[in-house]
């Protein structure tokens, strides 16, 4: 894997990880810690799982 590959999988990660976060957020009323905490690592899981799925259909 090179640099530039390694870099736009990272991006696509995060653009990934922020969408979720966002969805997230709009769909709970409160948020404390424990619950962010859940909440992004929820969508880390979310975000690989959506680069797996999208690499499987594009094989990219």
């Amino acid at each position: 894997m090179t640099r530039r590959t390694a870099l736009a999988a990272a991006a696509e990660l995060l653009a990934w990880w922020a969408g979720l976060v966002l969805l997230w957020l709009v769909l709970v009323s409160t948020v404390d810690t424990l619950e962010r905490i859940v909440g992004a690592s929820a969508a880390a899981v979310g975000a690989l799982l959506a680069r797996a799925g999208r690499r499987s259909v594009t094989r990219r």
